[in-house]
């Protein structure tokens, strides 16, 4: 692909802008659907290097850059921070905070990598910007917000992205994760879980803590319903099929002389497999409905669905495509088959809205020396910070140059003049 080595020539030139704009950004995160200033330094750049600037889905910003006849290719980033107190150490810490609805002082950090994601997408919107000449199409640069809340992309539909721009062929995202810097993970089919959360609240009748009898107690019901939920994949899911089904909290009473009447659960689901996804939920809810009648609950069961994340499943053919591209331009064993992870994402709500195939891939950003020194001790789990973590920092370099790369790679697959 010579044109994508005449495009990427100029590489050296903006990662040293880059650099500093990602720094900018590492400092100053924003929560999620709060991402003011980092729309608007997104819309600058983007309006400074020739695009169409659209603000979609509140703090959403699509550039549209059209260069003639041929494909039309949609890149994603995130653009969202989360509420974690960064413990990094590093000069460019966040040290923003925010006040939560509890009143308390949370901190604020780009502890997932979306600052890479932005920085990065903007240099190859940059670089294809500048080398009009190897290309032909139309490239459209998307930044969505409120990708930790599952409701951004959402937002950017609702808001009539699908008649703003232009009907892509093609979409394409990537991820920074806690792997070995320059490398890079692709794979056909699931590549990330669907993922959902679940609010239940369960009745009983409260009673003096003495009186017993005369309760229908709520903890010893939400403690059988917890224990029974521990069969949905034990003993409901077919050995090799993956499903998670986690009880992250379990919330009752006050005081220890008051048996309360009503107890609340949060669940945490993932899967790789649509049909699966289904009947964990028809489990879920089974079992709790069982519960609560053995128990002589006086109310049925109430259960809130939130935060519902899509499966992320590549095409296989945009894939295959992508991943010899990626095969031929980096050096040998940069690029592997990675395994599906099991976090989950909102970017496939895009394409599916256009009804166009997608991929998506990751891209590591731990030191080299320092991922191989913790895979021979076998404490990666241990020694690695991995996304969401406040001392999660991806290293700059390569981890920029590789994730601009690879969307100037993967966007001539389709917009190579060849083509």
């Amino acid at each position: 692909m010579s044109e994508v080595k005449a495009v990427l020539a100029a590489l050296d030139q903006e990662l040293k802008w880059q650099r500093e704009f990602y720094k900018h950004l590492h400092q100053h995160p924003e929560l999620s659907s709060q991402e003011f200033a980092t729309a608007q330094s997104i819309a600058e750049k983007l309006t400074g290097f020739g695009f169409a600037v659209q603000r979609i889905g509140g703090t959403g910003v699509v550039g549209v850059l059209e260069n003639g006849p041929g494909a039309c290719v949609l890149a994603r980033a995130d653009i969202d921070a989360l509420p974690v107190t960064e413990a990094t150490g590093l000069d460019y810490a966040s040290t923003a905070t925010v006040t939560d609805t509890d009143g308390s002082t949370v901190g604020v950090m780009h502890a997932c990598g979306h600052d890479v994601h932005v920085t990065a997408l903007l240099g190859a919107a940059k670089l294809l910007a500048d080398g009009r000449d190897s290309w032909s199409g139309t490239y459209i640069a998307l930044f969505q917000p409120a990708e930790e809340t599952a409701s951004g992309a959402r937002a950017m539909v609702d808001d009539g992205l699908v008649t703003k721009v232009p009907r892509p062929d093609v979409a394409l995202s990537q991820h920074v994760m806690a792997t070995e810097a320059g490398t890079i993970g692709t794979t056909a089919g699931p590549i990330l879980s669907a993922g959902d959360s679940l609010k239940i609240t369960v009745h009983g009748r409260g009673a003096h803590g003495s009186m017993p009898h005369n309760s229908v107690d709520p903890v010893v019901l939400a403690a059988s319903i917890v224990m029974n939920l521990q069969t949905i994949v034990s003993r409901e899911t077919m050995p090799g099929q993956f499903a998670v089904v986690t009880v992250g909290a379990s919330n009752a009473g006050t005081k220890s002389n008051i048996i309360a009447d009503r107890a609340v659960l949060l669940l945490n689901i993932r899967s790789y497999d649509v049909a699966l996804r289904r009947r964990v939920i028809a489990s879920i809810e089974r079992i709790v409905r069982g519960e609560c009648a053995a128990a002589g609950s006086p109310k049925d069961p109430e259960f809130e669905y939130y935060d519902q994340y899509p499966l992320t499943t590549n095409d296989a053919d945009t894939n295959a495509r992508v991943t010899a591209a990626f095969t031929e331009h980096f050096e040998p064993g940069m690029v592997y088959q990675t395994a599906p992870a099991t976090a989950s994402e909102d970017f496939s709500r895009l394409p599916d809205a256009f009804g166009v195939p997608y991929t998506y891939w990751t891209v590591g950003s731990v030191p080299s020396d320092v991922y191989s020194a913790a895979v021979e001790k076998g404490t990666v789990a241990q020694d690695i910070p991995a996304n969401h973590s406040p001392f999660f920092a991806p290293a700059i370099d390569p981890t920029l140059s590789v994730a601009t790369q690879t969307h100037v790679v993967a966007a001539f697959v389709y917009l190579a003049k060849a083509n």
